[in-house]
């Protein structure tokens, strides 16, 4: 009769470390196949044109605030995340917009530099890349080679985010107006 004073013994140690070793390889597999999934995510995505640099002096800014950048997709997809190139990392990020284009400058990844050109417009949304923030998301729409990418911002100040959507609204207009009386001349 065992006693509350008394301890039971561990007699089945083998067992005990097989399942530990076993749950372990488990997670490894997991951890693997994730890794693979994303290289092969990469691997679809290697016809992307090399980003543009960003520029030394982007110009005077019309709007700037610091935030996080939560990746890009595919864009009308906020699921299909785009990998290559960096655009997968999520980070810290340093947002300014001038006439020239949108600067994320981005500590431990490499700095996101869209033209003003390329920019399609912007919006406030809840999610991007399989990530939802309920207090919302500025969404900005923007042209890549023959893709059309949204990349997701949480600036730290969301009530921001309506004037971000204004102003680059307004650049588009301005940019693409530009365009068509170059044209026609």
């Amino acid at each position: 009769m065992l006693l509350a004073t008394e301890k039971g013994r561990v007699t089945d140690w083998p067992g005990y470390i097989g399942a530990t070793v076993g749950l372990l390889i488990l997670v490894a597999l997991v951890y693997w196949l994730m890794r693979q999934g994303w290289n092969w995510r990469r691997t679809l995505q290697s016809d992307l044109p090399e980003l543009p640099a960003a520029p030394e002096q982007p110009g005077e800014a019309l709007l700037a605030g610091p935030g996080r950048y939560h990746g890009s997709t595919s864009a009308g997809n906020w699921l299909d995340r785009v990998v290559a190139h960096d655009l997968g990392t999520r980070s810290l990020a340093e947002l300014t917009l001038t006439e020239q284009g949108l600067l994320a400058r981005r500590p431990g990844a490499a700095d996101l530099w869209i033209p003003a050109g390329a920019l399609t417009g912007a919006r406030t949304d809840s999610g991007i890349a399989g990530k939802v923030v309920p207090s919302g998301l500025l969404v900005v729409g923007w042209t890549h080679g023959d893709s059309e990418l949204e990349s997701g911002f949480r600036l730290d100040s969301a009530a921001e985010h309506d004037a971000w959507v204004e102003a680059v609204g307004a650049l588009v207009t301005r940019t693409s107006t530009k365009k068509t009386e170059e044209a026609a001349t």
